[in-house]
């Protein structure tokens, strides 16, 4: 342990973005590292090498470092809105995607500082529908359908039949390996995580239609 705070044994973690993860290499090597940093959300903890003074404290102070993914932060992100009403940018809800991505094995009480909602309205509706995707609750769904009348009607009855909800359509007759005579409906669905997603696909395929999961 290396802190310790009214008598009892206290253990510290650092957390950083997986594409601006100068620490796990520094303190690996006993002594700052430089190492490339990669488009990340986390913007405000982008840095490619520690400081002399901040790689002494964290040396001497903190017990592990981890890193996260720019999913489980936007993750991280939605669940502290959607729970307590509060807005931290990225860089400030790294310890909360940590925790709920498992990187770390807590015992006993535990504190998670939030710091920071410096964050651009634009990026924050971007994040928010990344945090939605991430942990399956909308979902994106193409459909390849024969070009006749009544199968977009077919299409929305069995996603009905799921108890989902259909928040935006895109018709085309023109994508990626489409035949004369097919058309492919691309959907986009709220659905309230993996298994609802599934019972989605499910219901689907169970009306005779070829579903396929895709990234929007």
């Amino acid at each position: 342990m290396k802190a310790k705070e009214l008598g009892k044994k206290v253990k510290v973690y650092a957390v950083q973005a997986e594409l601006a993860a100068a620490w796990p290499p520094s303190l690996k090597a006993g002594k700052p590292i430089e190492v490339k940093v990669q488009p990340t959300i986390a913007d405000g903890i982008a840095v490619a090498k520690p400081g002399k003074v901040p790689f002494d404290i964290i040396s001497e102070f903190v017990d592990k470092v981890v890193t996260v993914s720019e999913d489980e932060m936007a993750k991280a992100m939605l669940g502290v809105m959607e729970n307590h009403n509060l807005v931290v940018e990225a860089g400030g809800a790294v310890g909360v995607a940590a925790i709920l991505g498992k990187k770390l094995k807590l015992k006993g009480n535990t504190c998670v500082i939030l710091s920071g909602g410096n964050i651009d309205p634009l990026l924050l509706q971007r994040v928010i529908r990344h945090g939605l995707v991430a942990s399956d609750r909308y979902t994106n769904i193409a459909v390849m359908l024969p070009d006749r009348p009544g199968q977009l009607v077919r299409t929305a009855q069995a996603v009905a039949a799921a108890h989902a909800n259909v928040v935006e359509v895109l018709h085309t007759r023109h994508g990626n390996g489409l035949e004369i005579s097919e058309v492919e409906l691309d959907l986009s669905v709220e659905t309230r995580g993996k298994e609802h997603r599934d019972e989605v696909i499910e219901s689907l395929k169970k009306a005779g239609l070829r579903p396929r999961l895709f990234n929007s």
